[in-house]
């Protein structure tokens, strides 16, 4: 097309006004095939200029980034990004003149979390930089799945080597607790001051061994298969008598709380017990991360095929790195942590045939967002009409 063109403008002047009205369409042609073309991209592109004005997006971009762009306005490419992370990323690459490839920002959508790679590349023509292209992809199911992926390996590797160990440490955890009670029993009768100090060391002793005994028990819970029992149930009921059972423990840390709970929520198929479980390790973990008080916000709604639990707080929130091994075993940041805690979460989430996504960022809070399916009770049939003919 481009050389027809050239070939064209060269024996314009000759060409009459039927040729020259050809010529016009078959350029508008050209430009909404183009168009359809950049339309029907699941990626958003941007195009900016030399002077990094913006000159073309498509309808993906405008759906995957927030835009502000001013009809009729010469625009900065970074301008028209209403996200200031994303902007100042843009800026900083357009004016450095850098080729940057699938940097990752992610995003609290309020149901859902969604992580956008942007890749920038000079735009060349005839060998020429003419400006830069900026494409935006969707990396949300890609990252989700290398998590999901991850973590059931490690909870497989977990599950073959831990359940041996947890009995193990087990057994004889639970003969020095009676060793210990021997000991006890013994030094009633004496009257003496090092007596005093004797109880005090087989008190110390008695506290390790019971914080010995909760973490193999979590362990132990963590990676036994779940004997879940689903019911049809009502999400909010539920999340109403959990916090009502942490609503006091949270006044008094200095936490308030704020419901925001849809009314008309379908019936999802729950275990409360488990359910109620994993929705207190978050508002605990929550806790951890306010300690000088702030605002936990839970939120229900119905998004598409699935209702979501939505739990954020204003603490102190968590890095990247952080938030791609919380959900790992063992891993804590908690000074006295077993690192069961959010692996139990997940490990619920799961036997729910849901999901659990988390954002965050360092000093502005975390949300974690439960994802449960509504239940299909219809079954729709293909209807169909034969001929009369058949047999």
């Amino acid at each position: 097309m481009k050389k027809f063109v050239e070939r064209a403008l060269k024996k314009f002047e000759k060409l009459d006004t039927e040729q020259v009205r050809m010529l016009i369409r078959d350029l508008a042609d050209e430009q909404d095939l183009v168009a359809a073309v950049l339309d029907s991209l699941n990626d958003g592109l941007m195009v900016s200029d030399n002077e990094h004005l913006l000159v073309l997006y498509n309808k993906a971009c405008e759906r995957l980034v927030p835009l502000e762009v001013k009809e009729g306005a010469d625009q900065p490419i970074w301008e028209t990004i209403a996200d200031d992370q994303i902007a100042r990323f843009i800026e900083q690459t357009l004016i450095g003149q850098e080729s940057v490839a699938d940097r990752e920002f992610t995003f609290d959508r309020g149901t859902a979390t969604r992580t956008l790679a942007f890749t920038v590349t000079p735009l060349v023509r005839d060998g020429v930089i003419t400006g830069s292209i900026v494409h935006v992809a969707d990396v949300s199911e890609k990252r989700s799945r290398e998590a999901r992926l991850r973590r059931a390996e490690s909870l497989a590797s977990l599950t073959t080597l831990a359940a041996g160990v947890a009995h193990e440490i087990k057994n004889p955890l639970g003969s020095i607790g009676i060793h210990m009670q021997l000991i006890q029993k013994s030094i009633a009768a004496f009257t003496d001051e090092r007596a005093g100090t004797i109880r005090e060391y087989v008190d110390v002793v008695n506290e390790e061994v019971e914080r010995l005994n909760r973490i193999v028990v979590d362990f132990l819970f963590a990676v036994r298969p779940m004997d879940t029992t689903l019911e049809d149930m009502h999400l909010n009921p539920i999340v109403k008598e959990l916090l009502d059972f942490v609503r006091f423990e949270l006044q008094e840390a200095g936490i308030s709380i704020v419901e925001e709970l849809a009314d008309d929520l379908p019936q999802l198929r729950l275990d409360e017990k488990y359910l109620k479980q994993a929705v207190l390790n978050i508002v605990k973990n929550a806790m951890s991360a306010m300690p000088d008080g702030g605002v936990l916000t839970v939120t229900t709604g119905k998004s598409g095929e699935e209702v979501s639990l939505r739990i954020s707080d204003t603490g102190q929130g968590m890095s990247e790195e952080v938030m791609e091994k919380i959900f790992d075993p063992y891993y804590t940041t908690k000074d006295f942590g077993s690192g069961i805690g959010l692996t139990l979460v997940y490990k619920i989430v799961k036997e729910h045939m849901g999901d659990i996504s988390v954002a965050s960022q360092e000093g502005r809070g975390s949300a974690f967002t439960i994802m449960l399916p509504i239940p299909q009770r219809e079954q729709h049939l293909l209807s169909w009409q034969g001929s009369g003919n058949e047999v």
